[in-house]
């Protein structure tokens, strides 16, 4: 299955694999495009279908919605999740999201020769690592990697190849938050195929069509407010950390801004000196709508 982001890049990818042997229709419900194509590898006879390109899981847009439900519903055998190789971080909110739902998935680095070209460079086999994902660098607009890539998503999706890598919590709050709530759902929704920690995610987000998915009862409805109430405290103490950070880096500011004065000379003249610290700390202390 190829998704990712990019659509002409992304396009010219799925022409490459399926050439003629395209049908276009519609995704049911909505008036997104759905293009499938079929291919043929020495071993594999396949179909691959071109979903829209998105930045995120969260079900806001009919793309996101269209995507997630494929995903969820359709249950493909992999997933091909195009990253543009020139914008990794974009991406990797996606693709992590991808790997939670913990179907078998290569990740194609496209635009490599533009890395090359601006003197950059990738290190593939330590980010393949990180991710715990097979990596495949390509350039769709030259046709370069793109056999490569085709004999290992078949690869991965035969041998059912599942991500090594899908905790990327660091311990804390929100690592026990996240865990304790997974063993609650697991059977919930392991009866629906979804995966655990995916589903515990999306719970803890107040995904409300996830929710109706599970089925859960009222204790545990109940049970889940307050793991919504933890998360919603803890994203306030990280606000608050971040506002503070953003208030000191303003300050800082403030200082380099007012740091120098223009002061009159007993010639007259005028001249720049250097506020002192009890000054900058008045300037610090005053009312936020002070005129100046």
């Amino acid at each position: 299955e190829s998704r990712g982001l990019g659509d002409g890049y992304k396009r010219q990818l799925f022409n490459q694999m399926t050439g003629s042997n395209q049908h276009v229709g519609n995704f049911p419900g909505v008036t997104v495009d759905q293009k499938m194509g079929k291919f043929t590898t020495a071993s594999v006879d396949g179909t691959v279908v071109d979903l829209p390109g998105i930045y995120s899981l969260r079900p806001y847009t009919n793309e996101e919605i269209v995507t997630r439900d494929f995903l969820l519903k359709e249950k493909p055998d992999g997933i091909i999740n195009i990253v543009d190789a020139t914008n990794i971080e974009r991406n990797l909110y996606l693709t992590l999201q991808l790997i939670e739902m913990r179907i078998p998935m290569v990740l194609a680095l496209n635009m490599m020769d533009e890395v090359r070209n601006n003197g950059g460079s990738i290190n593939v086999k330590e980010m393949s690592r990180l991710l715990g994902i097979p990596i495949i660098p390509i350039s769709a607009i030259r046709n370069e990697g793109v056999e490569d890539l085709i004999h290992t998503a078949c690869e991965v999706a035969e041998n059912k190849q599942y991500p090594k890598v899908y905790d990327f919590c660091t311990p804390g709050p929100v690592h026990r938050c996240i865990h304790g709530l997974y063993h609650q759902l697991e059977d919930h929704a392991s009866r629906i195929g979804m995966n655990g920690r995916f589903a515990a995610v999306k719970v803890i987000e107040g995904d409300q069509d996830i929710i109706r998915q599970l089925k859960l009862s009222e204790n545990e409805l109940e049970m889940l407010e307050v793991f919504q109430k933890f998360n919603e405290r803890e994203q306030l103490k990280l606000i608050g950390k971040l506002e503070e950070l953003y208030r000191q880096k303003q300050i800082k500011e403030n200082q380099k801004t007012v740091a120098i004065k223009i002061a009159r000379s007993s010639d007259g003249k005028f001249r720049k000196t250097e506020l002192t610290a009890e000054e900058l700390e008045r300037i610090e202390n005053l009312p936020e709508d002070t005129d100046f």
